[in-house]
């Protein structure tokens, strides 16, 4: 029987059978996923201004990192790494809405970044990022007063980790050489 589901950190929703193992739009992990009658999504919130300037940061960040991505999926000499880089371009910028949502801006900011055609250098550079990002994260969430802004801290941190581990896989299987087994 197919379901309506709603992802609780970036509020998008999900037709399937069951929940995914992660949000399609914004790569929560599946325990944010609930039936829509049951999911709780607010963005509705009252940041103080700690909370505030750290929302404006991450949105910052990710406007940044979702440019970079675009731009590497366009410019990669590797066609799976175009596949990576833009479906990355996609959650980040999803993540970018969400802090757009909480700070109550009507439209998040465009952002351009340059990248390379080589597809080991933006793996690098994708990797350099991702942990910039998980810092920043886990510092946000240390000093974090608003419950909601929490729960989303704690989620996109667990996203940023998956991204980190995909870079390296693709990192290890760039420094591999090509797949022979064709």
């Amino acid at each position: 029987m197919v379901k309506l589901w709603r992802c609780e950190i970036c509020g998008d929703p999900y037709v399937g059978k069951s929940a995914p193992a992660n949000c399609p739009f914004c790569g929560a992990p599946k325990a944010y996923i609930k039936e829509v009658k049951d999911a709780k999504v607010t963005f509705d919130v009252t940041l103080n201004e700690a909370d505030k300037a750290n929302a404006q940061q991450a949105l910052t960040l990710e406007v940044g990192n979702s440019a970079f991505y675009f731009c590497a999926s366009a410019k990669t000499d590797d066609a799976i790494g175009q596949q990576m880089f833009k479906a990355l371009a996609k959650v980040e910028k999803e993540h970018a809405n969400i802090w757009r949502k909480l700070l109550k801006l009507d439209a998040a900011p465009e952002g351009s970044e340059e990248c390379s055609t080589v597809n080991a250098d933006n793996v690098e550079e994708s990797i350099k990022r991702e942990k910039k990002a998980a810092r920043f994260y886990k510092k946000a969430l240390k000093v974090c007063q608003n419950d909601r802004m929490k729960q989303v801290l704690e989620a996109i941190i667990k996203v940023e980790k998956d991204h980190l581990k995909l870079d390296k896989q693709m990192s290890a299987g760039s420094k591999g050489g090509k797949d022979d087994s064709a």
